[in-house]
């Protein structure tokens, strides 16, 4: 699946430190940007993974599961 979603940066002392604004909670921090944005990356990437595990709990046994493609 492609996501895009926007980071923004902001140096403070000698760290960048990155959010993203689609995705409260998604933090990251680097001594680079190039480190700070794969730390972004990966909590994007985890909140996504727990948002969608916590979903499907909730789903009954007999609903009918497909696969959306944006």
């Amino acid at each position: 699946m492609h996501n895009e979603f926007t980071a923004i940066l902001e140096k403070d002392g000698e760290w960048y430190i990155g959010y993203c604004p689609e995705i409260p909670g998604a933090n990251g921090q680097g001594k680079t940007t190039a480190e700070c944005i794969q730390n972004l990356k990966e909590a994007i990437s985890l909140i996504l993974e727990d948002r969608r595990e916590d979903a499907m709990r909730g789903i009954p046994g007999n609903a009918i599961k497909e696969i959306v493609t944006l």
